[in-house]
């Protein structure tokens, strides 16, 4: 029964979850160890390290600890401790299931193969062991380059690192913690774990900051690391350059040769043959000799288009992560931290009615307190609601006038296929009922409308019917990549 145990609750897990999580977390444990006593059942899993320890704990050891508890039919109490170095191998597997799973109900867009699902709830800050179980992994013996070099490779033109995009200048949020969490791993330990890093999400959302902060960082602790940022276009520029000339010795010298490469929208690589074929012989190279790779993208590698299959696998084949649409929460921070950066100060208040309005991303919200700002010098005015929005007017204009309910009805019922007729009728079916909560979802989130009045324009239904859709959708869109990627699309139609 002891060794039954273990077995059962892995089949009840892979059942339970998505099954990447289920890959990255779970099955890869060795045996449990358990032992009894009269009073309980204890189970010991030893785990690899100690970021996996602090995120099974965070994440699985309640629910573990109630399933196999059920199982047992006695109380069962989940020890984890970090696996010796010197056993660890291969051999150390959960068992697997001994028949195949039913298919999870939320399954995200990603393989098997990411390191970690981003559809993972993640706690507001990181374990507080992680930073300084980071803080002492030495870096690569490999790094030879000094960051005040002459050498153009690392520091000339767009490929320098802009020094104000740092971890202290990122405000921290659900929205990005998965990411930054990921990223601040790679700077404890490069080329050890989540290599490549692929990073993906809409314009504004931080992508770009995130990725400058690793390279930041990574110079901080070690000066001599050979480090390059360039956006994607810089890429195709060189191979077209060295393609002209035919020197593509001088393109391997200067791409092959880096410890961190660091490349933003990759989207761009589509349809251009060439290029992918250059940036896949520097993708290899630099894996060989344990370089990290960080890569930003509007998508996940499996929604790229028109790039070759081989290039979008080792993309998934290290961790995947989404930055989202930061919540209000992060918005209202995030005004309040850029606020203090230029020296100013904007009461709370103010900067709830700003991020209530401006929700599409962080590059919009910078925008909209720069106009707030301003009109507040130039007006000799204090900050106020009021002043807020006289300064934003044209653009609550345009928003009060694009997003109505009604709109949103017909960009949803274009996208699922369903009729506008069917958001307000009285049919239940799921392809119907499932879109029609999704647009009242929306319809709260987008709109100033009461939870009555947008019940009234779905055909008469109770301000409770919208609550618990609001509820229902806002959060499973916490648990599932899909649904959060659908729902990002909508909200970008939305906006124009």
């Amino acid at each position: 029964m002891r060794i039954d145990l273990w077995q059962l609750g892995c089949e009840r897990l892979a059942a339970e979850l998505p099954e990447q999580q289920f890959n990255t977390w779970i099955r890869p444990l060795p045996p449990a160890e358990i032992s009894e006593t009269a009073d309980e059942c204890k189970v010991g899993l030893r785990v690899p390290n100690r970021f996996k320890l602090d995120w099974i704990r965070s994440q699985y050891s309640a629910r573990i600890e109630t399933l196999l508890s059920e199982l047992a039919g006695r109380p069962v109490r989940l020890e984890l401790s970090i696996l010796p170095r010197d056993t660890q191998g291969p051999q150390t597997r959960a068992p697997a299931p001994s028949a195949p799973p039913p298919a999870p109900r939320h399954t995200p867009p990603l393989t098997a193969a990411a390191p970690m699902a981003p559809t993972l709830v993640v706690p507001d800050n990181p374990p507080p062991s992680l930073k300084p179980a980071m803080a002492v992994v030495p870096a690569p013996a490999a790094v030879v380059t000094p960051r005040s070099s002459p050498n153009p490779t690392a520091v000339a033109g767009r490929g320098k690192l802009n020094p104000s995009l740092t971890f202290d200048t990122l405000v921290a949020g659900r929205a990005n913690q998965m990411a930054r969490t990921a990223s601040l791993h790679v700077v404890g330990a490069p080329s050890h774990m989540y290599n490549p890093l692929f990073i993906y999400g809409g314009v504004g959302l931080g992508k770009t900051h995130l990725i400058h902060a690793v390279g930041n960082a990574l110079l901080r602790a070690n000066p001599d690391a050979k480090v390059l940022y360039l956006h994607a276009e810089q890429f195709i520029s060189d191979v077209v350059r060295n393609y002209q000339r035919k020197t593509f010795d001088e393109l391997k010298a200067k791409y092959h040769s880096l410890d961190l490469l660091l490349i933003d929208d990759v989207q761009f690589f589509a349809g251009k043959d060439r290029t992918q074929e250059e940036f896949f012989n520097t993708f290899e190279a630099l894996l060989a000799k344990k370089a990290h790779i960080i890569m930003t993208s509007d998508t996940y590698p499996k929604g790229l288009v028109d790039i070759d299959e081989r290039l979008t696998s080792r993309f998934d084949a290290g961790l995947t992560v989404a930055i989202e649409p930061p919540e209000l929460e992060m918005r209202v921070a995030i005004l309040m931290k850029k606020t203090d950066a230029e020296g100013s100060r904007m009461p709370e208040d103010v900067a709830f009615f700003i991020a209530k309005n401006v929700r599409a991303n962080v590059r919009e919200l910078e925008g909209a307190l720069r106009k707030v700002l301003a009109y507040s010098r130039f007006s000799h005015k204090d900050i106020n609601i009021a002043l807020a929005r006289e300064a934003l007017k044209d653009l609550l204009s345009i928003q009060n006038r694009q997003i109505s309910v009604e709109n949103i009805q017909k960009t949803v019922a274009d996208f699922y296929k369903i009729k506008i007729a069917d958001m307000y009728s009285k049919k239940r079916p799921a392809s119907i009922a499932r879109p029609r909560q999704i647009a009242m979802y929306l319809a709260k989130e987008m709109t100033q409308k009461s939870l009555p009045e947008i019940g009234e324009l779905f055909g008469g239904r109770d301000h409770t019917t919208v609550l618990h859709a609001v509820r229902k959708i806002g959060a499973e869109r916490q648990k599932s990549t899909e649904l959060n990627q659908q729902l990002h699309v909508l909200e970008q139609t939305l906006k124009g």
